[in-house]
């Protein structure tokens, strides 16, 4: 899999708290970001299918 480029403008302040919490984990800002957004993705793809899976058998 290839990387690609994301460039976007942020507020200040949110890049001084992104820092923060980047060097709590000992991380750059960027692995901070991605691993944020990768996590939020999955979280999102484990509720659809959860809800996919209450559908085909019925909610409890």
């Amino acid at each position: 899999m290839g990387s690609t480029v994301l460039s976007l403008r942020i507020d200040g302040e949110l890049l001084d708290r992104l820092r923060q919490h980047a060097a709590r984990r000992g991380m750059s800002v960027q692995d901070y970001v991605v691993g944020t957004l990768m996590r939020d993705d999955f979280d999102e793809r484990f509720r659809a299918s959860v809800d996919e899976t209450e559908k085909f058998y019925g909610a409890a």
